[in-house]
C-alpha cells in the first residue's frame, strides 16, 4: 500500500498529495483507522510531521468523549522522560499495544459472535489491566519492567478466558 503523503503549509492546512485537495485532522485519523500509511511533511523544510500530527489527533481524542488515558497513567508515562528507561518504555508500550492489536484482530477473526456487548463487557475487564500495568511506573527499573510483562501476561489470559466463557467458547 502506497504512503499517502500530506503536506502541512505555514496557515496550518493539510494538503493530500494525492487527491489535490485540503484535509483536515479527522479524515487523516480516518486515514490512520484504515491503516492507510500516512505520512506528514513540512511543506516549506520537508520536515517530518507525521509524530506530531498524530499527537495532534491523540489529543483532540482525548480531549472529546472518554478519554483512553487517566490522568495517573499520563503522569507515569511523562515521568519516563529523561528517565534511563525512557527508550524501554516506548519499544515496551508499543510490543504491547500490537500484541493487543494482533490478538484483537485474531480473536474477530475466529468469533462472529462478537457483539458489541460482548466486546464492552471485556474491555470493562482491560481497566484493571491498564492500571496494573502502569501502576508501578514511578520508580521504573528493570525488574519492574518483568514484573509488568508477567502481570500483563496473566491478565490477558484470565481476561481471554473470562471473554472465551461469555461467547461460550471455552479452550
Amino acid at each position: 500500500m502506497a504512503v499517502r503523503t500530506i503536506k502541512k503549509y505555514p496557515n496550518r492546512r493539510l494538503y493530500d498529495t494525492q487527491t489535490s485537495s485540503y484535509v483536515t485532522l479527522a479524515e487523516i485519523k480516518k486515514m490512520v483507522m484504515t491503516a492507510l500509511p500516512v505520512l506528514v511533511l513540512d511543506a516549506k523544510t520537508g520536515e517530518d510531521l507525521t509524530r506530531s500530527i498524530f499527537l495532534q489527533i491523540i489529543l483532540e481524542e482525548e480531549s472529546a468523549g472518554v478519554p483512553m488515558f487517566s490522568e495517573a497513567v499520563l503522569s507515569n508515562i511523562i515521568r519516563f522522560y529523561g528517565h534511563a528507561m525512557q527508550g524501554h518504555m516506548g519499544s515496551y508500550l508499543e510490543n504491547h499495544v500490537q500484541s493487543f492489536m494482533d490478538w484483537q484482530n485474531k480473536l474477530g477473526e475466529s468469533s462472529p459472535a462478537l457483539t458489541p456487548e460482548v466486546w464492552a463487557q471485556f474491555m470493562q475487564w482491560q481497566t484493571p489491566l491498564m492500571h496494573n500495568m502502569f501502576s508501578g511506573l514511578a520508580n521504573p527499573s528493570q525488574n519492574v519492567m518483568s514484573q509488568m510483562q508477567e502481570q500483563m501476561q496473566k491478565q490477558i489470559q484470565k481476561n481471554t478466558e473470562q471473554l472465551l466463557g461469555v461467547m461460550g467458547l471455552r479452550t
